[in-house]
């Protein structure tokens, strides 16, 4: 082989490693989408497109709030524990009205937030660690708040759970407004701005004067906010609050869809719309499973096969 050949090989590996990184994701979904529609009953049914779409807004909200922790070079394992948090809040507060209950959990959020990035911004622990050790303490609040599953019977709530707008469910619309909510953050202000390029380089974010604390706490704000609003509206769907198992590995999720995305662990990049496919892509996949009798465990082994194959290919296009 010659070297020109070989040139043009290594090329050629090049280009189709970028195109799997960028559009990998939405042909993912077209492909599993073809899959469920030759082999799942009544998949293209609007029933079922309906359910779908609920199961994955609260993943999707989750992912978002992930997506900006990743994207300046960090990571948010509590996410889950602040939606088992937030329904624990939500519960205890229900009595005072629905929208201060959901105020409270919200708040709950913010501040689960500002301890992981405080941790992070200021102590120098590192977001691993810090968000691991709010994920075993947010958990540990919820079930001391509300130690079993409390059903939750308001009208507000039910509303919020199963209400829709045209056919179109709350819970979906919310979860929309917020993609194209954060989508603007990132594109169009400066914390956006900021976000990647302290992700890009945190040493050179501080030489260029950016507040990089204040944004670093700002960033798990959001996260820890968003995981609530997911925790409110996985609460109001389900009509009952179980901190036991609300959240339970949805780091797992929100991580393979930012991932999947595109969003690169290094950081200095967000995806919105590429975690928009991610989610999509991970809720298709269950469906797959779940729909043809594998048991769930098949799920997670999918799901962290996924997170592998993401990561070497984004791996191998940095080698380049």
């Amino acid at each position: 082989m010659t070297d020109l050949t070989l040139g043009r090989v290594t090329a050629d590996r090049d280009r189709l490693l970028r195109l799997l990184q960028e559009y990998g994701v939405y042909l993912g979904v077209v492909v599993l989408f073809l899959v469920n529609t030759v082999l799942t009953p009544h998949f293209l049914s609007t029933e079922n497109f309906r359910t779908q779409a609920v199961q994955v807004a609260p993943v999707l909200i989750v992912a978002l709030g992930m997506a900006l922790a990743i994207g300046s070079e960090g990571v948010d394992l509590a996410v889950g524990s602040v939606m088992a948090l937030s329904t624990s809040l939500l519960s205890l507060y229900l009595g005072y009205g629905p929208w201060i209950a959901i105020l409270i959990a919200f708040v709950g959020g913010a501040v689960i937030g500002v301890a992981n990035g405080s941790l992070i911004a200021f102590v120098g622990v590192q977001p691993i660690v810090a968000t691991l050790a709010l994920m075993v303490a947010g958990r540990g609040l919820a079930l001391v708040l509300l130690p079993q599953l409390k059903d939750v019977h308001d009208p507000t709530m039910a509303s919020l759970g199963s209400g829709d707008v045209l056919g179109v469910p709350y819970l979906v619309l919310i979860a929309a407004a917020l993609a194209l909510l954060v989508a603007f953050v990132v594109r169009r202000t400066t914390f956006g701005r900021q976000l990647v390029a302290i992700g890009d380089s945190r040493p050179a974010a501080r030489l260029a004067g950016l507040p990089v604390r204040r944004v670093l706490i700002l960033v798990y704000v959001c996260s820890g906010v968003l995981a609530a609003i997911a925790g409110v509206l996985a609460t109001a769907r389900l009509t009952a609050s179980d901190p036991t198992s609300l959240g339970n590995l949805m780091e797992l999720s929100a991580i393979t869809a930012v991932v999947v995305g595109g969003t690169p662990l290094s950081g200095g990049r967000v995806r919105i719309g590429g975690t928009v496919a991610g989610a999509v892509l991970i809720q298709l996949l269950t469906t797959t499973l779940i729909k043809h009798d594998l048991p769930p465990s098949w799920t997670q082994i999918a799901q962290a096969a996924v997170i592998v194959l993401a990561v070497y290919a984004a791996r191998e296009r940095g080698k380049r």
